[in-house]
């Protein structure tokens, strides 16, 4: 198997998500009496809070450096925004960062979808490292909610979210984004928050949910055992 190292902390909550989620897609290849060996650095989230991308994405270099020296052979950021720092950090390093939007970007393509809403915090939402790869690589259109509604997606997983509370005001608010969403062209739903998924299932939506917590897990399964 090969050596994972995994970025997280941003929240611990989605952390053990995906540590949970890896070791269980690895038992299933090789036996549930066994588990992949992972490097995990846990950071702050106050890094990203604080909102200051110069630090955030020296940081996440400085991570990425000691993951790699410490054996990696490659590197998961365990949630949708740090992803921002990918163009920065990508170039410095010499094994790769598992991108979060490559596995957006296949699933849509199974299910021939072409325009997809993107939900989450405000610098996922309105940054271009989701976006722009989409587009990029897949030729696949992203739509945002308007304006008037990024704050309170903002709060919900800010404040909500990440913290490990899920409240119904959320599940109804982001139900009724997906509705609007869906109204101006999308033909299925990002949940772009890695607690996300864990508010809104597939069985709750009218629309195809791209669970980028569950294909980012299964993309780094695949990859302990290539």
């Amino acid at each position: 198997m090969k050596l994972l190292g995994m970025i997280g902390g941003t929240s611990w909550h989605s952390t053990i998500e995906y540590y949970r989620l890896i070791n269980e897609l690895v038992g299933e290849k090789i036996g549930e009496d066994q588990n992949p060996p992972l490097l995990l650095y846990s950071l702050n989230i106050k890094l990203m809070r604080d909102q200051d991308k110069d630090r955030i994405k020296e940081a996440y270099l400085e991570i990425a450096r000691k993951l790699e020296s410490a054996g990696s052979e490659a590197i998961i950021i365990c949630a949708n925004t740090p992803h921002m720092v990918y163009d920065f950090v990508q170039p410095k390093i010499n094994i790769p960062i598992l991108h979060i939007a490559e596995v957006i970007g296949k699933e849509a393509e199974s299910k021939g979808i072409k325009t997809l809403g993107l939900l989450g915090n405000k610098p996922t939402m309105t940054g271009d490292f989701i976006p722009g790869y989409l587009r990029k690589n897949f030729n696949i259109s992203t739509i945002i909610p308007d304006q008037e509604y990024l704050d309170q997606s903002h709060y919900f997983v800010s404040k909500e979210l990440t913290h490990g509370k899920f409240t119904e005001q959320a599940k109804a608010f982001y139900k009724e984004q997906m509705k609007l969403l869906a109204e101006r062209g999308a033909e299925g739903m990002i949940l772009g928050c890695t607690e996300l998924p864990l508010l809104v299932t597939q069985d709750e939506s009218d629309y195809p949910l791209i669970s980028t917590t569950q294909l980012h897990a299964k993309m780094a399964a695949d990859f302990i055992l290539s």
